[in-house]
Formats: C-alpha cells, sequence, structure tokens
C-alpha cells in the first residue's frame, strides 16, 4: 500500500472475517502491517468497531509485543505512546503477553503499572539497555536544566518525541537532535530548526544539514521521493507550515540543498519499466490553485515535476502537452524544474480532452504501455470519451495498455470505467501517489 492506513484498515477487516482461517492470517501478519506503535493503535480502533476481543485477536497483539527485541520494544513504547484514544496500557492489559525473560517483564509492568518499576524511578541507571531507555525518558520528564536533557539525548538516544515540550523551544536540544535525527525526520524538520535559530548562517549545524541534503547513499536508503522533497523546499522556502502558525526565516543554501535533493532522489525511484506516454494538461488553468495534498505546488509544477522523474528513471518514454490538441514537449532528463516548468507555461491551447493521448498514439503508431495523464479538474471536453479512446487503441495495436489519469485539484471526475481494471482515477496527488502509479503500471494494482 502507498500508505499504511488503507493497509491496516484492510487487515482489520479480514482479523473479524467469518473464516477462521483468515482471522488467523491477518493476525500471523499484525507484525508485518503494524511496525509502530502508532500503527497498532490504530489497528486496535478498527478492529474494536469490528468485534470483540477473544482469545485469538488477545494473542495476536501479544505475539506484536512478544515479537519486539526488548531495546526496540523500549523504543516503541516511548515514541509511540497513543494514538485514536489508546495507549500501550490498554493493549497490554487486553492481551496480558507472556514476558519471554525478565527484562519483557519489566517493560510490561512499568507500563500497565508504574508503580511497580521502582528502577525507573530510580537514581541509578540500571545496567540493561532496554531498563535504561525508560529510566532516561521517566529523568527527561523530571529534568530541570538544558544541559541534563542534552545529555540523555547523547547518552540513550532519546527521539523528539520522549522529551517535554518545554524543551523544544531549545536551540541546544535540536543540536542535540540533530546528530543522529533520521534523514526522513531532518527534511520534516528543517522549519522547527530554523526558527530556533539552529540554522544559522555558516553554522555547524547549518553545514551538517546541507551535507546530509546532498548525500545520494542517504536520500536512497531513505527512500525519499523527490516530489516529497520538493513539498518540503517549498514549504521551507515560505517560512510557514501548512498547518499550524509556525513561521520561521529559511537559510538560504538549505534552500539550495533541498534543489540539490530534489534531483539526487531520482536514483531512489524505482520506474515502472514500461513503455510510458506522459501526457501534461498545458491550459492555463494549471498555474491556479493549489493540488489537493500538495497546499505548496500549483498541477502545473507538480505535473513538470513528474514528467522529469519520469524523463530521468524510465528507459522508455514519451511526454506530450495536450488541451483539446496535442503536440510533444521538449522535456529532457537533463532539465532544471525551472526550465520544465517554462516549457509548459504559455502554450496557446484551449480545453481539456484526455483523449488526445490515445489518438496521437493511434496516429503516430506509437507503441504504448501506458499513459499516463496529468490535469488539475478538468478531465473531457472531446468527441470521443477516453475510456473509448482506450478501448480503440487496444483493439487496434493488440497492446493491452492501460490508463491514469490524474485530476490534481480534486473536483469531481470519472474517466476510468469501473469494469475496466486498466483504468485508474488519481483524485488529488501527495507523496504516496507517484509509487501507486508506478505500481498500476507495472500491473501490481488492479
Amino acid at each position: 500500500a502507498p500508505k499504511n492506513d488503507p493497509a491496516i484498515f484492510a487487515l482489520a477487516l479480514a482479523a473479524a472475517a467469518e473464516d477462521t482461517a483468515t482471522r488467523t492470517a491477518a493476525l500471523a501478519a499484525l507484525p508485518k502491517v503494524c511496525r509502530t506503535g502508532t500503527h497498532l493503535f490504530q489497528f486496535a480502533e478498527t478492529i474494536d468497531k469490528l468485534r470483540g476481543w477473544g482469545r485469538g485477536l488477545r494473542r495476536g497483539v501479544a505475539g506484536w509485543y512478544a515479537g519486539q527485541e526488548a531495546r526496540a520494544l523500549a523504543y516503541q513504547l516511548v515514541k509511540y505512546r497513543q494514538r485514536d484514544g489508546w495507549t500501550h496500557t490498554d493493549t497490554l492489559r487486553l492481551a496480558h503477553p507472556t514476558p519471554e525473560n525478565d527484562t519483557k517483564g519489566a517493560l510490561y509492568r512499568w507500563v500497565t503499572h508504574r508503580d511497580d518499576a521502582a528502577w525507573a524511578q530510580g537514581e541509578t541507571t540500571p545496567e540493561d539497555a532496554a531498563q535504561a531507555f525508560i529510566w532516561a525518558f521517566e529523568r527527561a520528564q523530571k529534568a530541570t536544566s538544558v544541559e541534563e536533557i542534552i545529555e540523555l539525548i547523547a547518552r540513550y538516544d532519546l527521539p523528539r518525541e520522549a522529551l517535554p515540550t518545554q524543551w523544544l523551544n531549545e536551540r541546544a536540544v535540536w543540536e542535540a537532535l540533530l546528530a543522529r535525527m533520521p534523514l526522513t525526520a531532518l527534511v520534516r524538520n528543517l522549519g522547527v530548526m530554523s526558527k530556533v535559530g539552529l540554522l544559522a548562517p555558516m553554522s555547524d549545524a547549518e553545514r551538517k544539514v546541507i551535507e546530509r541534503l546532498r548525500d545520494t547513499r542517504a536520500l536512497r536508503k531513505a527512500r525519499l521521493h523527490p516530489l516529497a522533497i520538493l513539498i518540503a523546499q517549498r514549504t521551507y522556502a515560505n517560512g510557514r507550515g501548512l498547518r499550524g502558525g509556525n513561521q520561521w526565516t529559511p537559510a538560504t543554501r538549505v534552500i539550495d540543498a533541498l534543489d540539490d535533493a530534489f534531483y539526487l532522489a531520482f536514483d531512489a525511484v524505482e520506474p515502472a519499466g514500461k513503455r510510458t506516454l506522459l501526457a501534461l494538461d498545458v491550459s492555463g488553468s494549471m498555474s491556479m490553485g493549489m493540488v489537493a495534498g500538495v497546499p505548496s505546488l500549483t498541477p502545473r509544477d507538480t505535473s513538470a515535476a513528474m514528467a522529469l522523474v519520469t524523463a530521468r528513471t524510465e528507459p522508455e518514454y514519451h511526454i506530450v502537452g495536450f488541451t483539446t490538441s496535442l503536440l510533444p514537449l521538449n522535456l529532457s532528463a537533463g532539465m532544471r524544474l525551472n526550465d520544465a516548468v517554462s516549457a509548459v507555461t504559455g502554450l496557446p491551447f484551449g480545453g481539456t480532452d484526455c483523449a488526445q493521448p490515445m489518438l496521437y498514439a493511434l496516429e503516430k503508431e506509437m507503441k504504448v504501455d501506458t499513459f499516463v495523464v496529468y490535469t488539475d479538474s478538468e478531465t473531457w471536453a472531446g468527441s470521443i470519451h477516453p475510456s473509448q479512446a482506450l478501448a480503440r487503441y487496444r483493439q487496434e495495436t493488440g497492446i493491452s495498455a492501460r490508463l491514469i489519469v490524474v485530476g490534481m485539484v480534486a473536483n469531481k471526475f470519472t474517466i476510468a470505467d469501473p469494469n475496466d481494471r486498466g483504468m485508474l482515477d488519481v483524485v488529488g496527488f501527495d507523496t504516496a501517489a507517484p509509487q501507486l502509479i508506478n505500481d498500476f503500471a507495472r500491473g501490481d494494482l488492479g
């Protein structure tokens, strides 16, 4: 699944099935799908509305805890403490897992009976690594100085979620967190780090952030899609968050590093490996409004960015622009994003006809496996419906081509024939959409 929420929901449905084998298989898969405490709480909230907590469900949730190594479990208990009205206290009391060792037993008692966990409140650090992590978390809740918080972060690798909120306005605290912060978290917290003054010009922190953003290997390991980095860059450069009232003064060199990261991240994209015709709506409305799911980008920006991703990653592709007519676009893998946006701006076209790419491919006798259409909200303004044009292309070429239509503004529209497994409508667009599109193009979905 491009996002885990649908997978968790599907797992809960399977775990509530009448068929015993289905329920058993679903609960056995629980640790694979619910990889964090947050996921487990989402599952608990969903399953709680579907069925009661019988022996099988309790055993399945107990297995989630039993499958965790003690230090990793301590991290889960601290970082992911609650979600959807659920806590580890709730799930542990329902599941009653049997601890495999004394350390696991101590962790369970700390969650369910804090009064019995004197080691967590004591002055002496426990020798066991898992218990020491819990001890450090408890010490952080009572800390009275920045120096104490920094020492706990450095010695026990406490994450941001383990710290009381009053310390998250301290520059020195964020500097300590930055030392071992995962790259995805770093990108997500750039605004906060600038707000507290950590990313000052020519500072060590700014240099460290820039180096990590330009680390191709780290970008590949983090599996950050270029679109996610582009969204982060636009949001950071705007100097204000998409939600809430956070504001900051962006660092110019960090903005430049994010721009470089956008292109470096192309190496992490898994191509569909199909002959792809990418059709971009170039009508004037593409420069108006924001993409649903990506408020910092216009449909034109997003479609141009995805065109560059396609050009850089797919072995066989062709890119065209369309409205009521169509022409090839001079977009190449080596282009910068600003140049790509300029290339699809100011072209003299009219309405929007999503059948044009299939008709064009027929006319030019092109062999296409996947048609991908990016538009804002207008999706059909021609004499033949896109689904009919696709059927005609399949019939005349013998190719079982697929069609993906992305309506990025998310107005109500329907292009795909619900009886055609080779057609997909994408309503809105976010960082999960590119993976979904590639999976569908490969035939892994649908």
